[in-house]
């Protein structure tokens, strides 16, 4: 029936068409927009893409060290297999000396440790330093520290404050090549949180003893921050570190493109050749690609003597 206050007139054939136009033109758009989000879909869930050409890691020599970093998400893979020796062979590719490890236990329960020790000390050399309150623990809030069997430390816990639990270590090494000092940590996933976690590092940097000198100091670890300049979080670390610029993208490892591990350095000149490890077993090992870096303990020493 016809409301005779709102008469309606049947459509020209001119406006009919025009509306078959513009259904088409909608439609052919939304099946272009939705084939290229299948591309996309399938690029990410298929097969890994070939794997480069293994970067050369730079030469070694008197007061260098190579160091890592690795998120290795409990040792589950993207194919979802709980693989502790795959883990300890992606160790074993990169050659460290040192390595700091993020999500090495269980996050709930029980916190007992996750990596194959065997496994790991037969294929790398290196071993946790015992930080865990646990006799099968293998870190603190997940955090763990891989050195050369019986490498002298003196180790602190930190309790980050957050939204979360989270901790990160502080340990002063004494290496054949000079002594360093390391933080470990995982930072939350909150931006509020992480300034309060990295000023809290800062603090505990900050308390040396008195008549002691400072020591070189790294900081390795997942950072879970992806924004760059002035929005990061990370221009929290800037007083000590200095100017903290973007770093190579570790996350996801099929299609890495955001920055969330950091290994920084001070002095400045202390860490060089900072690296993703980009190989076939790494990008199904873990969702993080582990990042090494060069450690010079021998520019610290030179830049003593100079100002001697």
């Amino acid at each position: 029936m016809i409301d005779p206050q709102h008469p309606s007139s049947p459509r020209t054939g001119s406006e009919r068409r025009r509306s078959g136009a513009a259904r088409f033109s909608v439609s052919d758009r939304l099946r272009r927009t939705g084939d290229a989000v299948q591309g996309l879909l399938v690029e990410l869930r298929g097969p890994p893409r070939p794997a480069p050409a293994a970067p050369q890691p730079p030469p070694r020599g008197a007061g260098l060290l190579r160091v890592a970093s690795y998120n290795i998400h409990k040792c589950v893979g993207i194919d979802r297999r709980f693989e502790p020796a795959r883990t300890a062979a992606v160790i074993a590719e990169l050659g460290a000396d040192l390595v700091a490890v993020q999500e090495a236990d269980r996050r709930f329960g029980r916190r007992t440790g996750l990596l194959d020790l065997v496994a790991l000390e037969r294929e790398t050399g290196l071993a946790p330093l015992p930080v865990s309150d646990l006799a099968d623990g293998h870190g603190w809030h997940g955090n763990a520290l891989l050195v050369r069997p019986g490498t002298p430390a003196r180790i602190r816990r930190l309790t980050l404050p957050g939204a979360e639990p989270r901790g990160a270590l502080v340990a002063d090494l004494d290496l054949p090549s000079g002594r360093l000092r390391v933080v470990a940590a995982h930072l939350g996933l909150l931006r509020r949180s992480r300034a309060q976690q990295a000023a809290a590092i800062l603090r505990a940097l900050a308390e040396t003893p008195e008549g002691e000198e400072p020591l070189p100091t790294l900081l390795l670890g997942d950072l879970n921050e992806w924004r760059p300049g002035h929005r990061s979080s990370l221009r929290a670390f800037e007083p000590f570190f200095g100017p903290v610029t973007q770093g190579p993208p570790s996350f996801p490892t099929r299609l890495p493109v955001l920055a969330l591990d950091r290994i920084l350095g001070w002095p400045r000149g202390l860490v060089s050749h900072v690296a993703a490890h980009d190989s076939a077993l790494a990008r199904i090992a873990s969702d993080h690609l582990p990042l090494t870096a060069t450690v010079r303990l021998g520019a610290v020493a030179e830049q003593e003597e100079a100002a001697a």
